[in-house]
């Protein structure tokens, strides 16, 4: 069965669906849809890597993704996917409810809830890359739809073509192992079997001749099933040891409502900001962030080509999506551009701003542009308008004589009326704060609301929200990257660098949360690499360890790969720490939908770690 087209099967008339979403703003949370009610006989059919519900009153698309940050671990793709699949479902009136869930336990307990009651469940961003059928135990009239960015996908979900729809992208190379390398028909073993009991006890002696033809048969089986056996296991190691991400879930969405002809241009914003999620995380190649880009590009030429009249007669309240070449500053344009060079990962270890040298060459970099102190230290919106006419350029030829050549970069605005402009990467900062903000105010869903609030033009005050405490969220981060560098800490333990927050850490609480702490630990990384001299640490990962609940003794770990040019992006972190975990008996809590994302007891910590070395040396 080609991996893009899903087969699906018949909801009858007043028949129910339950759609769980991760909401990844990578990886943050995973939210749940629940269509209370389809108001017409429904059927499913499925074709182009997409899942329609088709009615009397026109289609519906349950194509999920989301774009802020996967719920249960990371932020943008999966939380800008759930706005998507909102519009779709309202344009035929389909009810639903939405619950976020925050890893694996959650997703157990939200459909052991609800399988009496639905039948057809939708997962986004969550339930791919294991075997669902092994951890929830479905009845066999139950059915999921799975639209998941994490990669690999589970081998039984993908031969399983009951009850698991996958849906992916056509041009999404899953490289997954042929069904007979790993799967084995089991009336062929039970004849096997059935032979071994058949020729058991006295033969005649007639037979002797052909008992002993047998007896070299069964051995031939048995070791060619031993050869396959661990054949199987090599191909399965090779297939499921690196940890990667595919095409984001907001894309999968804004796809199906544009092979229905139901694209928004909100939806379209939607997919550009789950991308730029997945590239401000670090979870896709440069090569695969400009493939997408150009994707993309051409939508935002189809859904915003105006002419001079129309331009000039837009109401205060349109939208357009623009393509250009933006700087590499974060939420500069919404903050005083010295604040943005400081506190942005690329500009802050390229210039080793942690250092007294760093300051200096920061001085000497705004002197070379020819920009006054004032100006840069006063909000980008009061700079002089001269000045900020050719920024952009004054910049990047500044910054190529000090060897940050990578200061442009490809990506969106929009613009909502005449006063309010956004870049995708303020909106995927924005929303992620406001997914981890620690501040409490309510139930535990009452960040996800916002944030997903934050995505619609209409709370652009939720969005502002976002923005300060993303700011807030920038500027800890630095700081305890200069302070780790400065105090020594990352240290190398072999095969991989090591770092440990320890508690009374300033800000340490935020980083108890699995999105900061995976920034900290790609922004400490990348840091160190430039601050070094040992050429082998450059190229070694990177294990870091932060509080995160001292009452029960508990640490949360992250895995991330090398910081190096050609880096596929995969991480080898999650298969790795179940190997530790295994051989020490560690506890250990795999409740992240990102499996290089661990909870572990604090007193099990030294022996985990011991394992973790032997291992991957």
């Amino acid at each position: 069965m080609p991996w893009d087209v899903i087969h699906g099967c018949e909801l009858g008339r007043g028949e129910t669906l339950i759609c769980l979403c991760s909401l990844c703003f990578h990886e943050l949370w995973h939210c749940k849809l629940v269509i209370h009610s389809l108001r017409a006989h429904a059927d499913l059919s499925f074709g182009m890597g997409c899942l329609y519900f088709k009615g009397l009153h026109g289609t519906v698309a349950a194509w999920c993704s989301v774009a802020a940050r996967q719920f249960p671990c990371f932020p943008s793709p999966l939380l800008t996917a759930v706005p998507s699949l909102q519009a779709l479902f309202q344009c035929d009136h389909v009810q639903y409810t939405l619950v976020p869930v925050a890893g694996w336990q959650e997703l157990e307990t939200a459909f052991l809830e609800h399988k009496d009651q639905f039948k057809y469940f939708v997962l986004i961003n969550c339930g791919a890359n294991v075997d669902l059928l092994e951890i929830l135990q479905p009845e066999e009239d139950t059915y999921f739809f799975v639209c998941d960015s994490h990669r690999p996908i589970n081998v039984v979900n993908v031969y399983n073509d009951t009850q698991i729809k996958l849906l992916v992208k056509q041009e999404d190379d899953l490289d997954v192992p042929a069904y007979d390398d790993i799967f084995r028909d089991e009336e062929e073993e039970e004849e096997e079997e059935d032979s071994e009991n058949e020729s058991g006890g006295s033969e005649p002696l007639e037979k002797r001749r052909r008992f002993e033809e047998e007896v070299i048969e069964r051995t031939m089986k048995r070791r060619q099933r031993r050869e396959w056996e661990a054949r199987r296991r090599e191909i399965l190691f090779d297939y499921e040891q690196y940890e990667y991400h595919g095409t984001s879930s907001a894309m999968v969405m804004f796809d199906l409502a544009w092979i229905m002809s139901k694209d928004l241009n909100d939806m379209l914003w939607w997919a550009i900001v789950g991308l730029t999620d997945q590239w401000v995380q670090d979870k896709i190649t440069q090569m695969k962030y400009v493939t997408d880009i150009g994707v993309l590009q051409r939508h935002v030429s189809r859904h915003n080509h105006r002419n001079e009249d129309e331009e000039n007669s837009l109401s205060i309240d349109c939208m357009r999506i623009a393509f250009e070449y933006d700087l590499r500053l974060a939420l500069y344009q919404h903050w005083s551009l010295y604040e943005s060079l400081c506190n942005t990962c690329y500009t802050s270890a390229s210039l080793k701003l942690w250092s007294v040298q760093g300051q200096k060459r920061l001085q000497e970099f705004l002197a070379d542009m020819g920009l006054p102190l004032k100006q840069v230290k006063q909000k980008f919106n009061s700079m002089d308008m001269s000045l900020k006419e050719n920024l952009r350029e004054m910049i990047e030829e500044s910054a190529n004589k000090f060897g940050m050549k990578d200061l442009r970069v490809q990506t969106f605005s929009i613009h909502f009326g005449f006063k309010n402009k956004f870049s995708a990467s303020d909106i995927v900062y924005a929303t992620t704060s406001l997914m981890e903000n620690i501040e409490k105010e309510g139930p535990e869903t009452t960040n996800f609301i916002k944030a997903l609030d934050s995505l619609s033009r209409g709370n652009l005050d939720k969005l502002h929200q976002g923005l300060d405490l993303a700011k807030k969220q920038l500027r800890a981060i630095q700081q305890t990257v200069a302070s780790c560098i400065c105090t020594n800490l990352v240290i190398s333990q072999g095969p991989f660098l090591y770092c440990s927050l320890m508690e009374g850490t300033p800000d340490v609480k935020l980083f108890s949360k699995p999105v900061s702490l995976c920034l900290l630990s790609k922004y400490l990384l990348k840091s160190f690499v430039c601050s070094t001299k040992n050429k082998r640490c450059k190229l070694l990962p990177l294990v870091m360890a932060a509080p995160m609940d001292v009452e029960q003794g508990t640490v949360i770990m992250v895995g991330i790969p090398p910081e190096t040019e050609s880096s596929d992006k995969k991480n080898f972190f999650g298969r790795a720490f179940e190997k530790a975990a295994e051989s020490t008996s560690s506890r250990t809590l795999h409740n992240h939908f990102q499996m290089s994302i661990i909870e572990l007891k604090t007193e099990d910590r030294s022996k985990f770690l011991d394992a973790l070395i032997s291992l991957l040396s």
